[in-house]
């Protein structure tokens, strides 16, 4: 039962970091978009694209943080009170991002639309930082199981920072990958080439983070990288294997195809990342059977999960459908238009 919610508890993790980790790389792009004019059909792309599921993606985070709370409450109790710095920003980011696009989107004064513009652009970029940190400062075991960990030494260290802008550098390669896949939809042949070259520009630049953390955690105990280059190695290989054919398929203007194989690449880096760190929840001195629930709380949780599986998982894989087919997209007249 430990190993099922553990697996659980993995699956919301990776679907909030591929689903919402989309929607926070189109923030990026949207704060690197350029100026009023030459962002302006950019911004527009993002807008229609984020519309239908910008909020739908938070169910992963809660459903996390329940499972969390629920099945391991030690961890969560210590993850809480070591790593509450950037837990609050992470947290505020959120509701930032949620408030400027949400009044973004009624605006109607340039100077209203640029401050909500620029509220919801930067909380795209330092809430999947915050994140980030706080899984690098799990992984390489700042968080003690007591929570007396130095509140700022736990996350503002080489080991974290590093994973902050490797979440950061993978939600811009997902963003851009969905939004050349939008545009190819919508018709905009100059904004599906420029995402296109966006996409190629991130995942190299994903790769390279992905790699510099690789070399940073050798120094972080031997085991964690014994098991992240023996027993989850065949994992991240797989991950370079999609991100490479994703590629090869955005170059030949297969963007649907490309979409996919950019969500198992970062799905296939949570999996590296969960294969090294089993058995263990927090670095290398708490297990998740020493971290879990009584049994009773753990049986009544998978009954839950099993509900939600024929409730809202269905949903939301329609949501998710229909917007992947492009039928949610509200398009005004004038939106991509150029000149």
């Amino acid at each position: 039962m430990v190993n099922t919610v553990a697996l659980i508890l993995w699956a919301a993790v990776t679907l909030y970091a591929i689903f919402g980790g989309a929607d926070f790389g189109a923030g990026f792009w949207d704060l690197t978009a350029g100026g009023a004019e030459r962002g302006r059909r950019p911004r527009a792309l993002i807008d229609i694209s984020l519309g239908p599921v910008w909020e739908a993606n938070h169910v992963w985070l809660i459903f996390s943080l329940v499972i969390l709370w629920t099945g391991f409450p030690p961890a969560f109790g210590a993850i809480m009170t070591t790593l509450y710095v950037p837990l609050t920003i992470a947290v505020l980011g959120i509701v930032l991002r949620g408030s400027g696009f949400a009044f973004l989107r009624v605006s109607l004064r340039t100077n209203e639309k640029r401050i909500f513009g620029a509220v919801f652009a930067l909380s795209s970029v330092i809430v999947p930082f915050a994140l980030g940190v706080v899984a690098g400062s799990i992984a390489s075991g700042k968080v003690p199981t007591n929570g007396q960990g130095d509140p700022i030494d736990a996350w503002f260290n080489l080991e974290s920072l590093v994973c902050g802008l490797l979440a950061v550098a993978a939600c811009a390669y997902l963003g851009a990958v969905f939004l050349t896949a939008s545009a190819r939809w919508l018709g905009a042949e100059d904004l599906e080439e420029a995402f296109r070259k966006r996409s190629i520009g991130a995942a190299v630049a994903t790769g390279a983070v992905a790699a510099a953390a690789m070399v940073v955690f050798l120094d972080n105990g031997p085991n964690r990288m014994e098991r992240l280059i023996g027993v989850a190695l065949p994992v991240v290989i797989l991950s370079a294997v999609l991100g490479l054919l994703a590629l090869y398929l955005l170059a030949r203007r297969r963007e649907k195809t490309a979409r996919f194989c950019a969500i198992g690449a970062v799905g296939s880096i949570m999996a590296a990342w969960g294969v090294a760190q089993y058995p263990y929840l927090l670095g290398d001195h708490l297990t998740l059977a020493e971290a879990a629930a009584p049994s009773g709380t753990l049986v009544f949780m998978i009954g839950v999960v099993i509900v939600a599986a024929f409730t809202v998982v269905p949903s939301l894989i329609w949501l998710y459908r229909l917007d992947f087919q492009g039928r949610l997209m509200e398009i005004p007249d004038t939106a991509l238009t150029k000149g």
